[in-house]
């Protein structure tokens, strides 16, 4: 299994003889970044925006899931779970839908766009997440100290942060030294890509994995 982020929320799944899964692909004019060349078999999106529903940027997409549900394509299960809850306060924000990729036991959540920490019984839903993919940044999803939450509740082998400021994008983000200063860690080294080959091999205690954005 490889996993390559390419910015903000966009990351390729790749895992020989199955699918390959694109996350959120941006819309890079309203984002920044580079512009994404991706291919693809599936693609999904936590919510209907720009920054996370710019399909046209993925070639080769036989796939597009936007919701909620569950689904078994190309040997990937996939279960949708929509987090936010819609009332007075939220009704014109765009529904939130994590994700959770399960690649012959290895198993992947995108936690999208989440604003809010779920209650204990919704994370436990979630089942064992060996590498959880966690927007740190705020700007419509959850800051530094939230981000920090779930991490602990859901206590992933691996954590790779999204969703923050960089040079290259143009949103209003946290910085990722907040999120760092939250979990008590100093500046990591970076990486361009994780290569995982099977749950077994990953860390007992959670680990921070920094990846350096791509160009798509």
């Amino acid at each position: 299994m490889e996993i390559t982020w390419y910015g903000h929320s966009c990351f390729r799944l790749v895992e020989r003889g199955l699918a390959t899964v694109v996350t959120d692909p941006f819309d890079h004019n309203v984002v920044g970044y580079e512009a994404l060349k991706l291919k693809a078999d599936i693609v999904t999106i936590s919510h209907d925006a720009p920054g996370h529903n710019c399909v046209s940027a993925v070639k080769g997409t036989s796939h597009i899931i936007g919701g909620p549900g569950e689904y078994e394509i190309g040997g990937v299960f996939i279960t949708g779970v929509q987090t936010d809850v819609q009332g007075k306060k939220n009704g014109d924000r765009p529904r939130n839908t994590l994700y959770v990729f399960d690649y012959n036991g290895l198993t992947i959540a995108h936690l999208g766009d989440l604003r809010q920490v779920p209650p204990q019984a919704e994370i436990e839903a979630l089942g064992t997440v060996h590498i959880a993919l966690v927007p740190v940044g705020a700007g419509g999803a959850l800051n530094a100290a939230k981000a920090a939450e779930i991490v602990s509740l859901l206590e992933p082998n691996i954590v790779i942060p999204m969703h923050y400021a960089t040079p290259a994008s143009k949103l209003d983000l946290d910085p990722l030294s907040k999120f760092l200063k939250e979990m008590g860690l100093g500046e990591p080294s970076r990486q361009a890509s994780l290569s995982v080959k099977r749950a077994s091999d990953l860390p007992d205690e959670t680990r921070l994995v920094v990846l350096d954005y791509q160009s798509g």
